[in-house]
């Protein structure tokens, strides 16, 4: 059986007026490179489909180099095209667009209920858990109530100087749908990881978010 990891990525540009946005490249070309190490077939996409805009690329990160030169990179599927029932597990990468598009998208939580629900992994890094703020499970229930969660924290969204700028505290919103929120220090590697659910803080934790996922994976299939 095919093993599948699927990457979304926002398709929103426009950090509230004030400079371009987009997705995090190494939040989603790390955790690729991992995947595919580890010999899981990856794709990608993104809400709006083709190409998603970038934030945070450096060209003299090969991974990085690799990952956009990637033609799936450069013309995403549409999320609202994807069958979760193919894939093992769902990474929602960052970058601050995903909390302008990820939260409303209905497709952004049918892709993570459905993967949850089958039994996969559900993952967030940084501002990724935008994802999980309107994720709702079949029963109503919000998919982070009760549980452990890691994102970007108030005081990184202040040190970067956009907290009055976005339209939502990520690790607010979390908190009121119930979540436990568990902030690491400022720019460090924080990873939770809650059953069959796993969050990082911020670009640090990606890989780490990474390895976290293809622990539990692998714990899945032993």
């Amino acid at each position: 059986m095919t093993k599948r990891i699927l990457i979304v990525l926002t398709s929103h540009d426009d950090l509230g007026g004030v400079e371009s946005t987009g997705y995090y490249v190494p939040e989603a070309a790390h955790p690729w490179d991992l995947f595919q190490r580890a010999g899981y077939e990856v794709d990608l996409a993104s809400v709006r489909g083709g190409e998603p805009p970038q934030d945070g690329y450096d060209p003299a990160d090969p991974v990085q180099a690799a990952f956009v030169a990637l033609p799936a990179a450069r013309d995403t599927a549409r999320l609202a095209d994807v069958d979760p029932s193919r894939y093992d597990a769902v990474l929602y990468a960052g970058g601050h667009g995903t909390v302008w598009d990820f939260p409303g998208d209905p497709d952004v939580a049918r892709v993570g209920r459905e993967v949850y629900e089958r039994g996969g992994v559900v993952s967030a890094v940084c501002h990724g858990p935008s994802a999980l703020v309107n994720l709702t499970l079949s029963d109503g229930t919000h998919l982070v109530a009760g549980k452990r969660v890691a994102a970007f924290t108030n005081e990184e969204e202040e040190l970067r100087g956009v907290a009055h700028i976005v339209p939502f505290l990520l690790a607010d919103a979390l908190v009121e749908r119930g979540a436990k929120h568990e902030p690491g220090p400022n720019w460090q590697p924080q990873v939770v990881v809650d059953g069959r659910l796993v969050t990082g803080q911020n670009p640090a934790s990606a890989g780490p978010l990474a390895e976290g996922v293809l622990e539990v994976l692998a714990e899945r299939r032993a």
